[in-house]
């Protein structure tokens, strides 16, 4: 699918990027793979990395610094490019909260332009990466993410018949990323804490890790046909249990939700249900436009979904207890460990 094609990933020296770029390198001989982002000490750090582990294909990595608010940059980055994902984002909701003129300027106006551009351009696929957050939105960070994906399930309408490819791809946190609840009770078990704090004791989230979110994007670029938003079936788990998971004989205090958070993930609203088909290990909800068809657009192997249902991590139907997750994050550990030393290593103390 991706030899001798040119790929470019915006935000591409995340978590994401990187270890998706890999997975490209291991499994195909693309063209070349652009790095498209902002901050050129990172891609100096990924060129390096990458340079020890790929020495016979790093001449086809190419690192453009750009911001997707430069609409003009990215119709430059965007020649010649057969496929483009779509990672870059303001992410922290904090963040967000304080600076909503630059959250909106980055995500829904850099959304736009990265649209604008692969029509331009004639890209042949788009992949936009959403998040839980942009479902029953509570905080602004969830909000601009809603309009994004609006923005790219949209642009197929604008693509014309033989045009780009527009579709997305949604998950919740990547089990041990940067931010996540992971890293942070790690951080306080290393200090030597015995009591971990919980903002409610009924929190429950869905556990993916970056492989699997990788996987789901290979399968919206292989076979999307324009409008599609790809959501995992993953299992859940509660948040007192992943705590008990990380150190046994743990004493948890609850502190409280915080602003702009949310009891469980959603991913599917019981309104999208009317539109949601469920294949073996994914769903996809189909978009709900004139110009969509079930024809030209429809994968097949889906089954409707019952209406009203809504898929969230609190009412799940595969669950992660206490000893599969000490299982799971100890795979993370040695995975983590031994393919990328930049990412956080899950403690689990027993």
């Amino acid at each position: 699918m991706l030899s001798n094609k040119s790929i470019l990933i915006t935000g591409g020296t995340g978590s994401f990027g990187k270890r998706f770029t890999e997975r490209i390198f291991k499994l195909y001989n693309p063209k070349k793979i652009i790095i498209y982002s902002r901050d050129e000490f990172k891609q100096d750090i990924m060129k390096k990395e990458l340079m020890l582990k790929y020495p016979d294909k790093i001449d086809k990595l190419r690192f453009f610094i750009g911001d997707v608010r430069d609409k003009d940059r990215l119709n430059r980055a965007f020649d010649d490019v057969d496929y483009v994902v779509h990672a870059a984002a303001m992410k922290q909701v904090p963040a967000c909260e304080y600076n909503p003129f630059e959250a909106i300027k980055t995500n829904i106006h850099g959304a736009q332009n990265v649209i604008d551009a692969a029509l331009d351009r004639g890209v042949k696929k788009v992949v936009a990466l959403s998040t839980d957050k942009a479902v029953n939105p509570i905080n602004l960070y969830g909000g601009t993410k809603l309009v994004s994906d609006k923005l790219f399930v949209a642009a197929n309408a604008y693509s014309g018949a033989k045009g780009t490819i527009f579709s997305v791809v949604r998950y919740g946190n990547v089990a041990g990323s940067r931010g996540s609840v992971i890293p942070f009770f790690e951080d306080l078990i290393q200090k030597g804490c015995k009591e971990l704090p919980i903002t409610d004791f009924r929190m429950t989230r869905f556990w993916i890790t970056l492989e699997q979110g990788i996987e789901l994007v290979f399968k919206a670029l292989e076979e999307s046909k324009g409008g599609e938003t790809y959501i995992s079936k993953i299992p859940s788990f509660k948040i007192t249990d992943l705590a008990k998971a990380m150190l046994n004989d743990v004493e948890l205090k609850e502190v409280g939700i915080r602003e702009g958070e949310k009891l469980h993930e959603v991913m599917i609203t019981r309104d999208d249900s009317r539109t949601t088909y469920e294949y073996e290990k994914h769903y996809i909800i189909y978009p709900h436009f004139e110009w969509w068809n079930v024809e030209k657009f429809f994968t097949p192997g889906g089954k409707l979904i019952e209406e009203g249902f809504e898929y969230n991590s609190g009412n799940n139907v595969e669950w992660l207890e206490v000893k599969q997750l000490r299982e799971e994050m100890l795979k993370l550990r040695m995975y983590n460990h031994g393919k990328d030393s930049s990412r956080s290593e899950v403690a689990v103390t027993k």
